[in-house]
């Protein structure tokens, strides 16, 4: 298995790379007049596309209002149902759950690296 460190630098070198090619193909495309055509027609279609949902947000306030709500009950439950999850882990307890049809669902843990300050 590799070393942790040498994955991590062989990622940060990729992403490098990936960030150089994705700008190539960025001013590829600012140098074509067609493409600025193309994005000015998409930038006034965008405009009348927020004017007609902001229409229908002032219509329908009270029904965002509870999806909103709702959003934030998912995201509180989600953090509980990993805790649960992970407490489970870690008592060496089997973690499953089952839904409405008696399908299984397992959980999947990820790492992730911040940066220290």
């Amino acid at each position: 298995m590799s070393n942790l460190q040498e994955v991590f630098s062989r990622i940060r070198e990729t992403k490098k790379e990936q960030k150089k090619l994705k700008e190539i193909y960025r001013d590829a495309l600012v140098n074509l007049p067609e493409y600025k055509k193309v994005t000015d027609e998409l930038k006034e279609l965008r405009d009348r596309k927020k004017k007609i949902e902001n229409d229908v947000k002032a219509q329908l306030s009270s029904e965002l209002t509870k999806i909103d709500d709702l959003k934030i009950d998912l995201e509180s439950d989600y953090t509980v149902l990993s805790d649960i999850a992970l407490n489970q882990l870690v008592k060496g307890e089997t973690v499953k759950v089952k839904d409405e049809y008696e399908v299984e669902y397992e959980p999947i843990f990820t790492v992730k690296f911040k940066k220290m300050s």
